[in-house]
């Protein structure tokens, strides 16, 4: 009797550690997709998002609760960000992020509107490789740079056709660079050239201020191109850490 009684023991423990390992191995990771953007020298740059979809590792497609809706670009810039779409996920990790717009997007200039041509390509899907590595208990995220000033190209007569210039951002592995340009109101473009040439720009806004997000860890050179008759400005040996921001201070003309 009492070998028995030992044997259904190791028999329910062991459906014990069974049971709580398929809980671990399905429990669900909460991923979030956020947007941001850096300046452009435009009054509105109106993008319609009608879905974001995700590929995991297992290769399955995965359509997220999305946002459904038109977003003025300009109103997420310089730290600022919105939240597109959300999940809760079986998947160890996200290969793949899929945006999908809709036909209603449009440029305004000068107070007017114009609509944004948008390739059916584009509209069907913009894919960006992601390849980040999930973790329970935690919120995921990840934040898609939608760069309005590299996404328009102006054809002339008022028309505009959105080419869409996106990258992904993961916090946890870069950080930031922050400055001001005086004297407020001074067009500028701002770019970070690393040891390898890798570039990131954005623009200064009209109170001067600018913020280049998803820099990667290292040493960076500084150039503001502003206007002319202005002439370029450099700060070398600007050095950004993970998950700090670097602020430059201000740089006169």
């Amino acid at each position: 009797m009492k070998k028995v009684n030992v044997l259904v023991s190791i028999i329910l423990l062991s459906m014990g550690i069974g049971s709580c390992k398929k809980s671990e191995m399905s429990a669900s990771k909460t991923f979030n997709v956020r947007m941001t953007d850096a300046p452009a020298v435009y009054t509105a740059v109106n993008i319609d998002i009608q879905g974001v979809e995700i590929i995991g590792n297992d290769d399955k497609t995965i359509m997220m609760n999305t946002n459904k809706k038109v977003y003025n670009l300009l109103n997420f810039t310089n730290g600022k960000d919105t939240l597109l779409a959300t999940a809760a996920l079986e998947a160890a990790n996200v290969k793949q992020i899929r945006l999908i717009l809709g036909p209603n997007n449009t440029i305004v200039v000068a107070g007017i509107s114009y609509p944004l041509s948008t390739p059916s390509a584009e509209q069907s899907g913009l894919k960006l490789q992601v390849n980040q590595t999930l973790e329970a208990g935690i919120t995921n995220s990840v934040t898609i740079d939608f760069d309005a000033s590299k996404s328009i190209v102006e054809q002339g007569n008022g028309i505009y056709k959105l080419k869409p210039v996106l990258r992904t951002i993961v916090t946890a592995t870069s950080g930031s660079i922050r400055g001001k340009i005086a004297p407020a109101g001074t067009l500028a473009l701002v770019t970070a050239t690393s040891a390898s040439n890798e570039t990131f720009t954005t623009n200064a806004n009209i109170l001067g201020d600018f913020l280049l997000i998803g820099i990667p860890s290292g040493t960076y050179s500084i150039t503001i191109t502003p206007i002319l008759p202005l002439l370029p400005s450099t700060q070398a040996n600007v050095v950004v850490t993970t998950g700090v921001v670097t602020n430059m201070g201000t740089v006169n003309f």
